[in-house]
């Protein structure tokens, strides 16, 4: 106990140094506490994501895969199309449970988003899509009067940013239709609560796309029969089938290469802040070397020197990891914030999930640091010769 009061004194001698060390461990630790949350919450929402999708595969028109998994995901993407007569041939596979066709179309509205812009998903659906998410609940109104009706039904997130309600009306910019609404979902948490539906057959008479899809949503019977109805397709011209396997394997690859680079960054900061601190509690040793030799001449031994130094540094790297941690905690709203304003298209839910095994290791790894920095400074004290000491220090 007398050895950790000696050592919290001597940490309040240099204030400003001591606190631009603390400060920069704090980074450091916060830095890697954020990246380590964002890989564990964007793993999480992309696996929510992709589990409330309702269905396991997605049929879109050839094309880049990332843009079929952005469809798959969000609902947009690359808008590209294929005939419905495929749906009509694929819909007859007995070892289909559920089958969805639908018509994705973007319309950019420039009095958007508080007269800055802003692009408008529309869906055009069969009532089977409800079928594939039974967890889709109206929060008022209903489904449409009819499969060929100017009506919409629109997501939650769609009906606060338009401030809609049901018999309120939605005109199409640039196509001049105007949609009556007639339902809207509550908030699930997905792709949907963006989006404005209407009936299948509305959506390619209004867009001028008679005959097209951008996507057939596909649940099987049994989901180890994937491998071979992929297979089965093949063969089928102008599309392509996307799996949840190769959507999550396709994006997880992405992140994990974004995420060793981010983790590069994160240890070069650690290895930054280590160094700071060891200079730091160096140079604290160099100014008390007459001191340290008094205490030795008082009969303090090496070891009693040693852990003195040791506990500075431990102290210095703890209120920092501590530091750290609470600046990540707390400050995961704006990381999250900015992270969604470089990833438009991240997955829904908090992207920056923080547990508790998380701060935990972190508080580990900032002891484990504090007692690697203090090693040198340490030793170098602890080994000090009385006399020598003194003298070196007037």
């Amino acid at each position: 106990m007398k050895s950790f009061n000696i050592a919290f004194k001597n940490l309040t001698r240099k204030r400003i140094r001591n606190i631009l060390t603390i400060g920069g461990v704090a980074i450091a630790v916060a830095v890697l506490v954020s990246l380590f949350g964002f890989d564990a919450g964007y793993q999480k929402g992309l696996n929510n994501d992709i589990d409330k999708l309702g269905y396991h595969l997605l049929v879109t028109a050839k094309g880049c895969p990332y843009e079929a998994a952005t469809l798959m995901l969000q609902g947009g993407g690359g808008l590209r199309y294929m005939e419905e007569d495929v749906y009509r041939r694929i819909i007859k596979d007995p070892r289909i449970d559920s089958i969805t066709p639908q018509l994705v179309s973007s319309v950019y509205n420039q009095e958007g988003a508080g007269g800055r812009g802003s692009i408008a998903l529309y869906m055009g659906i069969e009532k089977s899509y409800i079928g594939l998410k039974p967890w889709s609940k109206f929060k008022s109104g209903g489904w449409f009067s009819g499969n060929d009706v100017d009506e919409a039904i629109m997501g939650y997130e769609a009906a606060e940013l338009e401030q809609r309600s049901i018999g309120d009306k939605i005109f199409i910019p640039g196509i001049g239709k105007v949609l009556t609404v007639v339902g809207i979902f509550e908030r699930t948490g997905t792709q949907d609560d963006g989006i404005i539906f209407i009936p299948l057959a509305s959506a390619q008479k209004i867009f001028n796309l008679p005959g097209k899809l951008t996507g057939i949503g596909i649940k099987l019977k049994d989901i180890h029969d994937i491998a071979k109805f992929e297979e089965d397709l093949y063969n089928e011209p102008g599309i392509q089938v996307i799996s949840l396997a190769q959507v999550r394997g396709t994006i997880l690859n992405l992140v994990s290469s974004a995420r060793a680079m981010a983790s590069s960054v994160a240890l070069i900061a650690i290895f930054i802040a280590v160094i700071g601190v060891t200079n730091t509690i160096l140079m604290s040793v160099f100014e008390r070397t007459r001191e340290i030799g008094m205490m030795k001449a008082l009969g303090a031994s090496a070891a009693d020197i040693f852990k003195i130094i040791w506990i500075e540094t431990t102290l210095i790297c703890v209120i920092g990891g501590f530091l750290g941690m609470a600046l990540a905690f707390f400050g995961s709203h704006i990381v999250e914030q900015i992270i969604r304003h470089a990833l438009p298209y991240a997955p829904a839910g908090k992207l920056v999930f923080i547990r508790s095994q998380l701060l935990f290791a972190s508080f580990l790894a900032t002891v484990i640091m504090g007692l690697v920095a203090g090693t040198y400074p340490a030793l170098r004290a602890s080994l000090m010769k009385p006399i020598e000491a003194i003298r070196s220090g007037e």
